[in-house]
């Protein structure tokens, strides 16, 4: 299973999950023994979850980082390069999504001395499916080294601004990335395609009853319902943000 989270705030926003909450979910997988892994190892380890945070929130360093190191577990951010220490309004955001300061160069290299993982969410986080070729390459490629070059990391997994891609996109991040992420919101399969695995939106599962359900049949019937619902509502198969 592969989780995915925004913000960390109280805001209660479509992209948040408040500081409580989070701390709540690592509370849960820690208690009921869920190995937490790296992003790179989740497909090949049966029944663990690997924890990414999309954007790059400034939140992440405040409030999510310190839960981390208490219970020891990997994570992956995924900056915007284009965007480090401005804030998430690039131009295709929904008007609804809160402004909120993203982490700037500084405060990433604090992020990758606690031994987080850096993967890569484009330069400037546009709908890859609605440009051309060479400006994939652009975003993709220009964003790995970016990342590569300021923090002296290897950021070779890839999650597509709001989960949008088709099988254009897809063969071009192949020639950049070991793998990538939607926001198709399921429960990891054998037969999943490497560079369109699904994750599960920590906003839907903000209440830790529900979190904790995740890991049984119940669980598995609630992600579906709301995977029908988004689906009803026009999310289709990368309804992220």
């Amino acid at each position: 299973m592969i989780l995915t989270y925004h913000s960390i705030d109280d805001s209660g926003s479509v992209i948040s999950v408040s500081p409580a909450q989070f701390r709540r979910h690592m509370e849960i997988l820690a208690a009921k023994r869920i190995r937490v892994v790296p992003l790179t190892e989740v497909r090949d380890t049966p029944g663990a979850v690997a924890l990414t945070f999309d954007d790059g929130y400034e939140n992440f360093l405040t409030h999510a980082a310190p839960v981390l190191a208490e219970y020891g577990l990997p994570a992956t951010v995924f900056p915007v390069s284009g965007y480090c220490g401005r804030d998430n309004g690039w131009p295709t955001q929904p008007a609804f999504v809160p402004r909120l300061p993203l982490m700037g160069w500084r405060a990433l290299e604090r992020v990758v001395a606690q031994g987080i993982g850096i993967g890569a969410h484009s330069a400037t986080h546009p709908f890859l499916t609605r440009v051309p070729d060479e400006q994939v390459r652009e975003e993709l490629s220009g964003c790995r080294a970016s990342l590569e070059a300021r923090l002296g990391v290897t950021a070779d997994t890839l999650v597509y601004p709001y989960g949008d891609s088709d099988a254009r996109v897809r063969r071009l991040a192949a020639e950049v990335f070991r793998l990538a992420c939607g926001t198709r919101l399921g429960f990891l399969s054998p037969g999943d395609h490497c560079f369109d695995l699904p994750r599960i939106d920590a906003y839907y599962v903000r209440d830790s009853r529900w979190f904790g359900r995740l890991f049984s049949r119940s669980g598995r019937s609630y992600v579906a319902m709301r995977r029908w619902v988004r689906g009803l509502r026009g999310g289709g198969s990368g309804g992220g943000i």
